[in-house]
């Protein structure tokens, strides 16, 4: 049976059984100036058997050489077609609105759609383990967590401090959400039963998101829906970003989980409880320190948590694809992370490759 709180991650293993009565997907890569990142996701998706029925490009009006690459890549194979979104429409944000281009495009008769981001890199077994996986996880829809490569040694103390931003508020990957407050979401791999995203429209009830994965799996789980999140690094690989200013720029606007669905005051809530317990206890306790005051309860409770802190960081080091050594210096960097994310939370205006999200 599959936990149904955060306890021991749950992966998806992979398999090399044969994809003969398991079903048909249709991957769904919405892309917006992606040249440079796109051809490896095709390439792994190239790699699936015959049981990834389609692989639909939705693009949102890029200016840069990414349609030239999508149909390169489908004069080698069939199963890739290139969907023309266009920029997205008035209340839309452009990946909402490419994912919903794309679910309208997709063939009826697949069972299953993967969500796939342009920088992940599936291997040859990850559609048929992802298949095999829905027959006893006994979900409606779940994300399979890839594993991460880091640009070099500054993200790679980055990186994971803004990781644990997430794994403090809603634990490690391993089960299936009960509660709107519990659900995770990881967009760059999300896997949903094709009828139930049709049926529930809940792409389009996720069109204004910014981070339109989590209002997906919200609003599944808020219509009684079973949402897991699992381990999914023997499967893919991504590497999301260039550099650590790159990482830091963009990746608080997804980590800050706000959308429609969200309670201000549980929010801001979350937001001190990361400062408190993540952010902020080991300064604490090396300021204590410092003053020579370790004999009072205020050091050893910061201490104790300072501890624990690298205790989550050596639990999600195995997320990581060999990251530099100055992975374990990652507590140094979680004020800095925090107040990223807190600053994404309430920031009224956001931009993406160019284009203004919706508020």
């Amino acid at each position: 049976m599959l936990g149904t709180g955060a306890g021991d991650p749950i992966p998806v293993h992979t398999s090399a059984e044969s994809a003969t009565g398991l079903g048909t997907m249709s991957a769904i890569v919405p892309v917006l100036d992606e040249e440079l990142r796109l051809g490896p996701a095709l390439d792994g998706l190239r790699s699936q058997p015959i049981c990834l029925r389609e692989i639909l490009v939705v693009d949102g009006g890029s200016s840069d050489g990414t349609r030239a690459l999508v149909r390169e890549h489908a004069a080698r194979d069939p199963r890739i077609k290139l969907i023309d979104a266009g920029a997205p429409p008035a209340g839309w944000n452009g990946k909402a609105w490419n994912l919903s281009c794309g679910l309208a495009a997709s063939d009826p008769a697949s069972d299953w759609i993967v969500m796939h981001d342009a920088d992940v890199r599936m291997e040859p077994t990850a559609i048929v383990s992802l298949l095999l996986f829905t027959r006893f996880a006994f979900v409606d829809a779940f994300s399979a967590a890839p594993k991460l490569k880091l640009s070099g040694a500054l993200e790679a103390i980055l990186h994971p401090a803004l990781l644990g931003t997430l794994v403090y508020r809603s634990g490690l990957p391993g089960y299936v959400a009960t509660d709107v407050r519990t659900t995770q979401a990881n967009g760059q791999c999300f896997i949903a039963r094709r009828d139930l995203l049709v049926q529930t429209r809940v792409i389009e009830r996720g069109r204004a998101s910014r981070c339109e994965d989590m209002t997906i799996a919200r609003e599944l789980v808020r219509d009684a829906h079973s949402v897991g999140f699992f381990e999914g690094s023997a499967l893919a690989h991504v590497c999301m970003y260039r550099s650590a200013a790159e990482c830091l720029a963009n990746w608080p606007r997804s980590l800050a989980l706000r959308d429609a669905s969200s309670d201000d005051k549980a929010t801001a809530l979350a937001l001190a409880e990361l400062a408190l317990v993540q952010a902020l206890p080991l300064w604490f306790a090396l300021g204590a320190l410092a003053l020579g005051k370790t004999s009072g309860l205020f050091f050893r409770i910061n201490a104790a948590l300072a501890l624990a802190r690298f205790g989550v960081l050596a639990g999600t080091k195995r997320a990581y694809d060999a990251p530099a050594p100055t992975f374990w210096l990652a507590p140094l960097a979680d004020a800095i992370a925090l107040a990223a994310v807190a600053r994404a939370t309430y920031a009224k205006r956001a931009v993406w490759r160019g284009r203004e999200l919706v508020a």
